[in-house]
């Protein structure tokens, strides 16, 4: 969980500080008529650096077994306006003209850097592609494809489980490449990336991710002087340095938020509406994934898009990591609790990797 600090906003309006952390991954709110205290595995509050956010939260891990060809996920929860975009990516005002101080860069960034770190360390060679969506309003859409991104469909099958048919993969010749990529996805201006994501502005965010955006990495890694494979004419032979082929997957969630606080109206409404909906189904996957393995009902997964795409994430063979962002303002509290509870159910599910 990530406490962000107050903002001049709420300082201004005289927001009362709600939430503070107990250390050993405890934190406890305190208003009027709620007093609740939850246990995570780490807490980290509004003086916390975007570093110790990295190291703490078990993302290091997370790329080292990306490499040892696990199929890994982080994503970021939480209302609109708490954080989770900073956190994943950083500033939003950074480009190649104008870079971030690498204090300030993100879980992305930082985590490309472990890649180049830990892949030298192994003396390993690394083969890197990306894969870039966005569900907006329920519709899947490519955000690296040139010209307006277009509406994919999403299919199933017993090999793949859900996937995005004729999604486009970028293949990348160094980790900085990736890295190329999330600044042209954080400057506003074309041509590709999430400069295309949908945002708006309302009453909690000037700058409101609409849609639900997953840049995933592929991450092929063979050890160094390992010997190409023979032509399949021949014999063949087991290699003494296989290939280890692990996913790394960044989803940056829209904000849980309620309409009326937003002041959201037309299409805003219809937006919040769908946004909220999937998260919904999200979080009831969530809560009947965190039940005992024997209680368990059917996993909804086919009631989003969201839950589809995250089905092999959240229930499957992968690992998972979530980061829950809040707000710590006493005006922020309805949604901050909703928030907490929500990771709280998360934290009960186990996946099998």
């Amino acid at each position: 969980v990530r406490v962000r600090p107050l903002t001049c906003t709420e300082t201004r309006r005289g927001d009362r500080q709600v939430v503070r952390s107990l250390g050993d991954g405890t934190i406890h709110v305190s208003a009027a008529r709620h007093d609740a205290t939850f246990g995570f595995s780490a807490v980290f509050d509004a003086g916390a650096s975007q570093e110790a956010v990295f190291e703490g939260s078990g993302m290091r891990q997370l790329v080292e077994l990306a490499l040892d060809g696990f199929s890994c996920t982080v994503f970021a929860f939480g209302q609109t306006g708490s954080g989770k975009t900073y956190t994943l990516m950083g500033p939003l005002a950074q480009s190649k003209t104008q870079p971030a101080s690498p204090a300030l860069l993100g879980l992305m960034q930082r985590s490309f850097a472990c890649l180049l770190e830990q892949s030298r360390n192994r003396g390993s060679d690394l083969g890197l592609s990306a894969s870039y969506l966005e569900i907006y309003n329920e519709q899947v859409r490519d955000l690296l494809s040139p010209g307006p991104p277009c509406t994919l469909p999403l299919r199933w099958s017993k090999t793949r489980g859900f996937y995005v048919e004729n999604q486009l993969s970028v293949d990348f010749e160094s980790l900085e490449a990736i890295a190329s990529l999330l600044l042209q996805a954080l400057n506003p201006t074309p041509p590709a990336g999430s400069q295309r994501r949908r945002t708006s502005a309302h009453a909690l965010n000037t700058h409101s991710s609409r849609s639900h955006a997953l840049l995933t990495v592929h991450v092929r890694s063979r050890a160094a002087g390992a010997r190409a494979s023979p032509p399949p004419t021949r014999v063949l032979q087991p290699s003494a340095c296989p290939s280890k082929q692990g996913t790394l997957c960044f989803v940056d969630l829209a904000g849980s938020e309620r309409v009326k606080e937003t002041g959201s109206s037309g299409e805003l409404s219809v937006e919040a509406n769908n946004i909220n909906r999937s998260l919904l189904a999200l979080g009831h996957c969530i809560s009947l994934l965190a039940k005992p393995r024997g209680k368990r009902t059917h996993i909804p997964y086919r009631d989003s898009k969201l839950t589809r795409l995250l089905a092999r994430s959240l229930g499957g063979s992968g690992i998972t990591l979530m980061v829950a962002c809040i707000s710590p303002s006493s005006r922020c509290l309805s949604e901050t609790l909703s928030t907490l509870h929500y990771a709280s159910r998360a934290r009960r599910v186990t996946t099998r990797p």
